[in-house]
């Protein structure tokens, strides 16, 4: 397969990325294609839909020191990273074919200096993230009401109330503040850890950002530029 674009966004780390599409709505994504695949004509007629999928390649799903032969099966952080499931059952990066699927909401089709580039919505993909195509969603075929979630059901609903002090929410351009708050009460936390006198911190843009949680509350107790390498 060939990669036909890559997304770019403010989250150069899988910490932080909201677990499945559309849990963060402000979350925007530009989709910048491949200079091969540049071509205005491929996305004739794509404005007239209003979601995507998008297929797209786990670039960074490594686990240093293990084996890169694919294992039956994995353990869900939505489950706390200590109950096993098939990993047919689950959406796990750590998969024989490390292939995602993710739904998007199409904001623009924009000219950039590097061609057309679509303006997304609600993408669960990290900075650089390889894509190696694209379809449009399709409400009659594509959404099933009475699907049954599984065990993701369970934790359906679940996020955590944010404090974000507003002299440190300042920090942020205001176009990131929301986007920044939707992400801190998916609770970006990996779902083993429990300690509330941990301070977690991640990069979002040119910024880093560190909280605590304690409970079912989160705090925000530092917003501040990157150090310069």
């Amino acid at each position: 397969m060939e990669i036909i674009a890559r997304i770019r966004n403010d989250f150069p780390t899988k910490f932080g990325l909201p677990r499945q599409s559309g849990l963060v709505p402000e979350l925007v994504s530009t989709i910048v294609f491949e200079t091969e695949y540049r071509v205005a004509e491929a996305l004739r007629g794509i404005e007239s839909y209003s979601h995507l999928w998008l297929i797209w390649g786990f670039h960074q799903a490594v686990r240093e020191g293990e084996s890169q032969a694919w294992r039956p099966t994995v353990r869900p952080p939505r489950l706390g990273g200590n109950t096993r499931m098939g990993v047919f059952a689950t959406r796990s990066p750590f998969r024989p074919n490390p292939l995602g699927l993710t739904v998007v909401k199409l904001l623009a089709v924009e000219d950039s200096a590097e061609g057309k580039v679509l303006v997304v919505s609600g993408a669960d993909m990290m900075d650089g993230t390889p894509i190696y195509d694209i379809k449009p969603y399709l409400p009659y075929v594509d959404s099933i009401p009475e699907a049954v979630g599984g065990f993701t059901e369970e934790k359906a609903t679940y996020h955590l109330s944010v404090e974000c002090p507003e002299e440190l929410l300042a920090q942020l351009p205001e176009g990131q503040r929301e986007t920044l708050l939707g992400v801190l009460a998916q609770d970006p936390r990996p779902a083993y850890q429990h300690d509330d006198s941990r301070v977690y911190g991640f990069a979002y843009g040119d910024m880093d950002v560190r909280f605590t949680v304690a409970g079912e509350r989160l705090t925000v107790v530092g917003i501040e530029r990157k150090e310069q390498v």
